[in-house]
């Protein structure tokens, strides 16, 4: 690969990391979210982060499936 593509390649990841950071700050800061998120966010950090972790696990092939 060539590293003007490796280069293209990492500002199209921070630029849409960028947008993302944005828009869940935007989603997190209304307050009807705000409070939900407060009130459960003991539960739905772990639930999220299991989950993420498990497609990457089956996505990349690591049991098998």
């Amino acid at each position: 690969m060539e590293p003007l593509a490796v280069v293209a390649y990492c500002i199209i990841f921070l630029a849409l990391v960028a947008v993302l950071v944005a828009l869940a700050k935007f989603v997190a800061t209304r307050p009807p979210i705000a409070e939900v998120l407060e009130r459960w966010e003991h539960i739905l950090f772990p639930i999220v982060l299991i989950g993420l972790g498990i497609v990457i696990l089956v996505s990349g092939g690591a049991f098998g499936l």
